[in-house]
C-alpha cells in the first residue's frame, strides 16, 4: 500500500531546509537576476518567468533592464515601447500589468516596491506566488511560493497523491511551503525548491539518485515519483476561426491596435475578425471590416491559413489580401489604426498570430 501523505513537523522542516540550502549553494545555476538584490530587477525577472522557460527569458530580461533600468523609467515609458521590448516573449498582459504596476509604485509608494505581500498583491499582475517570491527573495521575508516546480517537489517529498487542483490539497501545499520558508534565507530556500524542480525533480525524469532530499522523500521510497503530482486533465483548447487581411492603399498597409483589455490587448494586427459558427471566412472578413472599421474590401484573394495555440484557445487564422474601397476609416471596437509602409511593420509590437500571417504574406509575394 502506498504511503499516506504527511505534513511537515518542525524537525523535518529544519532538516530539509539544511539539505536544500547546502545543495543550492553548490549546484544553483548562474542566472542574471540571482546576481541582483534590486527589488525592481527581481520583480521583472519573476514576471517574465511566469509560464516561460529560463533560457528564453534571459535575453529579454537583459534587454528590458537596459531599456527600463528602474521603476521610474518603466512608469514614464509609452506602453507601445514596453510592448516593443517584450515582443516575442508572449503573454503580453504581463508587460501591460508590469507597466501599470510601475506607475502605481511611483504614485503610491514613492518609487519603492513594498515589502509586504498584502501590499504587493494590490499591484496589477501580482498574485499570491509573485508576492511570495518578491517578499522572500527581494526582502528576506519568510513568505512561501508554490509554482509548478514547487508543487512537484512537495507532492513527491510528502507523498501527496490527491489531485493538486483540489482547493484543500492546494492550500496544504502552501502550508507546507510556508513551513519550509520559515527560517534563515527564505528567498534562497524558495529558489532552491524551484531549482530542484526545474533541474532534478523534473516532470518526466525525476533524478532521484542524486537528489539532496532522497532520504526524506516518500515517492522515492514507494517508487512512484514519475506519477506525481496527480492532476485532473485540462480541458482541450477551444477552437477559434478568425480572419486577417493585408489592405494596401498608396503603398501603405492598414493595421489596427486592439483595445488594451483581453488577449493580445494593445498589440497591432491586420484587420479582420472572428468567424461565427458556420460562417465562411470570406463572409466573416467582410462582416468584420464593416463592423470594426466601416470599410469594404475589393479584389480580395485568400492567401492561406496559419495556426496558433494559446493556453486556452487554438486559433486558425485565414489570411487574405486585397484593396480597400474608397472612403475613410471609421473605427469601432478598436483603439487605433495606421496606414504604414510594409517595411515599418517589423517595428510594431504584434502578437504571434500576426507575425505568422505576415510571414505567410511575405512568402506569397515572393512567389
Amino acid at each position: 500500500m502506498k504511503g499516506a501523505a504527511r505534513t511537515l513537523d518542525r524537525r523535518s522542516a529544519r532538516a530539509i531546509r539544511t539539505r536544500l540550502l547546502d545543495w543550492y549553494d553548490a549546484e544553483k545555476r548562474d542566472l542574471p537576476w540571482r546576481r541582483s538584490r534590486d527589488p525592481f530587477e527581481i520583480w521583472v525577472s519573476e514576471t517574465m518567468l511566469q509560464q516561460t522557460r529560463v533560457d528564453a527569458v534571459i535575453p529579454y530580461y537583459e534587454r528590458f533592464l537596459e531599456r527600463f533600468p528602474d521603476v521610474y523609467a518603466l512608469a514614464s515609458a509609452d506602453l507601445e515601447d514596453v510592448y516593443g521590448v517584450w515582443e516575442g516573449l508572449g503573454y503580453y498582459s504581463r508587460a501591460r500589468n508590469l507597466k501599470r504596476a510601475a506607475e502605481q509604485v511611483v504614485s503610491e509608494f514613492g518609487g519603492e516596491l513594498p515589502d509586504d505581500p498584502v501590499a504587493l498583491r494590490q499591484l496589477p499582475g501580482i498574485g499570491r506566488y509573485t508576492a511570495g517570491a518578491l517578499a522572500s527573495i527581494a526582502f528576506d521575508r519568510p513568505e512561501p511560493v508554490v509554482d509548478g516546480n514547487v508543487s512537484r517537489v512537495l507532492t513527491r517529498l510528502l507523498g501527496i497523491r490527491e489531485d493538486i487542483r483540489d482547493r484543500a490539497v492546494s492550500e496544504n501545499l502552501w502550508r507546507d511551503a510556508r513551513a519550509l520558508a520559515d527560517g534563515p534565507r527564505p528567498g534562497d530556500l524558495n529558489q532552491a525548491l524551484m531549482e530542484l524542480g526545474a533541474t532534478r525533480c523534473t516532470k518526466h525524469s525525476p533524478g532521484c539518485a542524486g537528489c539532496p532530499l532522497g532520504r526524506h522523500c516518500d515517492a522515492r521510497k514507494v517508487g512512484d515519483a514519475a506519477s506525481l503530482p496527480k492532476k485532473t486533465a485540462k480541458r482541450p483548447p477551444t477552437q477559434v476561426l478568425a480572419t486577417a487581411i493585408w489592405l494596401l492603399r498608396n503603398d501603405k498597409v492598414l493595421v489596427i491596435r486592439r483595445r488594451s483589455q483581453g488577449l493580445l490587448g494593445g498589440l497591432w494586427e491586420l484587420p479582420g475578425g472572428e468567424c461565427r459558427e458556420g460562417e465562411a471566412p470570406s463572409q466573416a472578413l467582410r462582416r468584420g471590416l464593416r463592423k470594426t472599421l466601416r470599410l469594404e474590401a475589393r479584389k480580395v484573394k485568400r492567401v492561406g491559413e496559419v495556426q496558433h495555440v494559446f493556453s486556452h484557445r487554438k486559433l486558425s487564422l485565414f489570411v487574405f489580401r486585397g484593396n480597400p474601397a474608397p472612403g475613410r476609416v471609421r473605427r469601432c471596437e478598436v483603439e487605433a489604426h495606421r496606414w504604414v509602409r510594409p517595411s515599418a511593420l517589423a517595428s510594431l509590437p504584434c502578437g504571434g498570430p500576426t507575425r505568422k500571417a505576415l510571414a505567410l504574406l511575405a512568402a506569397s509575394f515572393a512567389g
